[in-house]
């Protein structure tokens, strides 16, 4: 099934199901006010929503059945309990690094890496990335996400497997000229990691089929920017590391609430034809072809837009499609 969270003017929004096509929704205030209160009792309410869902898909009519237009959508979780990003295409890793004359350890390929992003404010599919200053170096990171259940400290991996509830996509926006002073300091991201944006709608595993294996995805990731093709890497493919080893990683000594995020990391395939799903990969490949980094940075104005697609062409998450503006800063 397909969920998704209505603005109404709350925080948390109000959950729909989402029709298989992303044409049709109903608020499904009788089984759960919100995606985190349905993933709060997923065992008891989830069943309740698959039905809603079956009946969406072969009946869209009705009172409380109307068109979708995702500028309405929040985020599918509007903020979240904990939203942790990994870096799972180490290839990326090792690009962004060259880029900023950082060496690439070993144990890179073997253990995860993993930040702590903010997720008390994460943005809309439709809404702006809004920035101060174009000097940031504002950049798209776009991201395949899982969101789980509750998973005890320590879990195996076999265990996190059956912890994902839900798939969607980010766009972990990022603030390329902020990252080295920043990690230089020796504590992580902060200012350079804003607010990361979700697709319209998050889905279950079995709306994938056989592009599921249990622990990737594998469909290209499609990223434009001001309507031109950035990339489209294989999400399967050169993943060092799949989702129950990440989740392992993030639960090795915490447990994770249900609601918890866990992201891919940027897309990234050492098949250099597939492109970019980030601007400081592209500017790492020009300068390693023997020129100069040519690609700008976003600038106040630019449309980014990431999304994936099933193989009969129709939009999985809904896409996520954003401008970037400039901030005023609050009076």
């Amino acid at each position: 099934m397909k969920l998704g969270t209505l603005k109404n003017g709350t925080r948390d929004g109000a959950l729909c199901v989402v029709s298989r096509d992303l044409k049709h929704a109903i608020i499904a205030y009788d089984v759960a006010p919100t995606l985190q209160a349905a993933l709060d009792d997923w065992d008891f309410l989830a069943p309740q929503l698959a039905t809603m869902y079956e009946s969406l898909n072969a009946h869209p009519q009705g009172s409380r059945i109307f068109a979708v237009d995702f500028a309405n959508f929040h985020s599918p979780l509007p903020r979240a309990f904990q939203w942790a990003d990994g870096s799972a295409y180490v290839n990326h890793v090792e690009l962004v690094r060259k880029a900023r004359g950082a060496e690439m350890p070993p144990e890179f390929w073997t253990d995860p890496l993993m930040y702590q992003g903010g997720s008390d404010a994460l943005l809309g599919p439709r809404d702006d990335i809004a920035m101060a200053s174009e000097e940031w170096g504002i950049d798209l990171e776009g991201e395949v996400a899982v969101i789980t259940g509750d998973v005890p400290m320590g879990v195996s991996e076999k265990k996190a497997r059956e912890a994902i509830r839900l798939v969607m996509l980010v766009n972990d926006v990022s603030l390329r000229n902020l990252i080295p002073k920043e990690l230089d300091k020796g504590f992580g991201f902060f200012q350079s990691k804003p607010s990361s944006a979700f697709s319209p709608v998050a889905v279950t595993p079995d709306e994938l089929g056989e592009a599921w294996d249990g622990g990737k995805l594998s469909l290209p990731l499609i990223v434009h920017i001001n309507g031109e093709l950035l990339g489209r890497p294989n999400a399967g493919v050169d993943m060092t590391f799949e989702f129950p080893k990440l989740i392992a990683h993030a639960a090795k000594t915490r447990p994770l609430g249900a609601g918890c995020i866990i992201g891919s990391g940027t897309v990234s395939n050492k098949d250099r034809s597939s492109g970019s799903t980030c601007i400081a990969e592209k500017r790492m490949l020009e300068i390693l072809d023997g020129g100069e980094a040519t690609t700008p940075f976003l600038k106040f104005g630019d449309r980014v837009r990431i999304e994936m697609l099933d193989g009969g062409g129709g939009s999985i998450f809904g896409a996520i499609d954003q401008q970037v503006a400039k901030y005023p800063p609050p009076k």
